[in-house]
């Protein structure tokens, strides 16, 4: 009985990842925030999420784009690299293919966490975004995968960027460490 128990579980997959704990460093931010995923709106973007901070791919990945009173961006797990070339910050995602939009009716109020993409709506890939506040016009536009449940005071302290784009400047505030939570 105790070996069909086994297989069934092994048969079943891993457990889902339910959140994340991302461990937040520099000159703004400093502390620990906590995202409950949203497996049941976003299935393939929370297992993107999960599988590309299991590799360890977003540790030491920066805030690139900072828009105060809107949102903190990051994700950049190919050019966005603490001490890369900040220059680039921003137009990269991972080796893995896009993603199709899971819209959804999930609100992006403050502590949303959504998925950036391009133009295409069928474009996101590893990069993803947590709300200051609310923006109702992003609502059915960008994928909601997870909200803030812990650490919202760490989200208010990432280093602001500057101009329309939210450009940081300097040395912007990073991700040390992404843990998935089951």
């Amino acid at each position: 009985m105790r070996n069909l128990a086994l297989v069934l579980m092994l048969a079943a997959g891993p457990a889902a990842a339910t959140g994340l704990e991302i461990e937040v460093a520099g000159e703004g931010a400093n502390g620990t925030i906590v995202i409950d995923l949203l497996d049941e709106v976003a299935p393939n973007h929370v297992a993107r999420i999960a599988e590309l901070a299991a590799a360890g791919a977003y540790d030491e990945v920066v805030f690139h784009r900072v828009i105060d009173g809107f949102m903190a961006q990051t994700g950049d797990v190919e050019f966005g690299k603490a001490g890369g070339d900040m220059g680039r910050a921003g137009m990269g995602g991972s080796d893995l293919p896009d993603l199709a939009a899971e819209f959804s009716d999930e609100p992006f109020d403050r502590g949303a966490v959504g998925m950036a993409r391009a133009a295409d709506e069928d474009s996101a890939n590893s990069q993803f975004f947590i709300m200051f506040a609310p923006a109702p016009h992003l609502d059915g536009q960008y994928t909601v995968v997870g909200r803030v449940t812990e650490g919202i005071e760490v989200v208010d302290a990432i280093k602001r960027g500057t101009g329309r784009n939210g450009a940081v400047v300097g040395q912007p505030d990073r991700m040390v460490k992404v843990t998935v939570t089951d």
